[in-house]
């Protein structure tokens, strides 16, 4: 049986939401997912691999940073679409980071480093990025401007 539990419409029946264990084995459903988000908002194939490697990306830093890869904690994502723009939360059960305190991944220090360049790849794909940092845990907020589409 699928640990992926997805309900094809969101809560507010606007959009696509999916929960996953903390398990990084679920990013290629998670890829997959994005893909069929991609085609039923007609997404050029740019703005596909910009959605699916932003969304991957994100999940993943939900998984391993946020919920320090357990698998009994759950990672949300949602898709919805409203005022021009196709946006993507990861929300995760973790305690937050601060994004001020991030080493900037261009500095020749910096270079080499196996890690440590995700939210500035999230910020390098989409249009915006932001961090909401509750009780409950951290939710990542991105959207990718759609262009010549009707919402």
């Amino acid at each position: 049986m699928s640990s992926l539990r997805e309900k094809w419409k969101s809560p507010d029946g606007k959009g696509f939401a999916v929960e996953i264990p903390s398990r990084l084995e679920e990013l290629g459903r998670i890829e997959r997912m994005a893909e069929k988000v991609a085609a039923v908002y007609c997404l050029s194939q740019e703005e596909l691999d910009n959605l699916a490697i932003a969304v991957t990306e994100a999940v993943g830093n939900a998984i391993i940073h946020g919920n320090g890869s357990d698998p009994e904690k759950r990672v949300r994502i949602t898709f919805s679409v409203a005022a021009g723009f196709l946006t993507i939360e990861v929300s995760d059960e973790g305690r937050g980071f601060d994004p001020a305190v991030l080493s900037d991944p261009l500095l020749p220090e910096n270079l080499m480093k196996e890690s440590g360049r995700g939210i500035f790849i999230l910020k390098s794909l989409m249009d915006r990025v932001d961090f909401q940092f509750t009780p409950e845990g951290t939710v990542v907020r991105m959207a990718l401007r759609l262009k010549n589409r009707p919402t």
